[in-house]
């Protein structure tokens, strides 16, 4: 499986607008494509030098092919919307990463 990790570094002044615009538009429209199976929302636990906050969007995909078509398709509308709306309190960037094996423990 692949991940699509998006993080994107905010001023805290557009935490509440950002987060709920992540919340109720952004990460609904990307799952909407139909190229993931979901998303996790998580804020990176450090602390900025210069300020500001982290978040990671991890969106699973259903495969290599939905991801490299969401891409072609979806990827640019949906990127410049966030960039039209916040433009310069926050910088994105992403990555990949492959799934090679995953482990859970049941306590029970």
């Amino acid at each position: 499986m692949i991940i699509y990790n998006v993080t994107t570094h905010i001023e805290e002044t557009i935490k509440e607008e950002w987060l709920e615009w992540m919340k109720s538009e952004h990460i609904p429209q990307v799952l909407a494509t139909g190229k993931f199976k979901g998303a996790k929302l998580t804020r990176v636990l450090v602390e900025e030098e210069k300020g500001g906050l982290t978040y990671s969007i991890q969106y699973r995909a259903l495969s290599r092919q939905a991801l490299d078509e969401y891409y072609e398709v979806f990827a640019m509308q949906l990127r410049n919307e966030g960039l039209k709306r916040f433009a310069d309190k926050m910088l994105a960037f992403r990555t990949e990463l492959e799934i090679i094996d995953e482990y859970t423990v049941d306590f029970n």
